[in-house]
């Protein structure tokens, strides 16, 4: 994934499918200046982790 992809995803309200190796996540918040995504497990919201744009994928 681009960072304004992510960008738009994250600030757009929709539901729309992202995968961060397998697992289907959200995207809470995205870091331009280090091309960080804040991403949580659907099934585990509590579990937040920042992790590389360009290993997200849209499904």
């Amino acid at each position: 994934m681009n960072l304004q992809r992510a960008k738009e995803i994250s600030q757009s309200g929709e539901e729309v499918t992202v995968t961060y190796m397998g697992k289907q996540v959200q995207i809470q918040h995205v870091d331009e200046k280090n091309q960080l995504a804040r991403i949580f497990d659907k099934d585990q919201v509590e579990n937040e982790q920042d992790v590389p744009i360009t290993s997200l994928m849209e499904e």
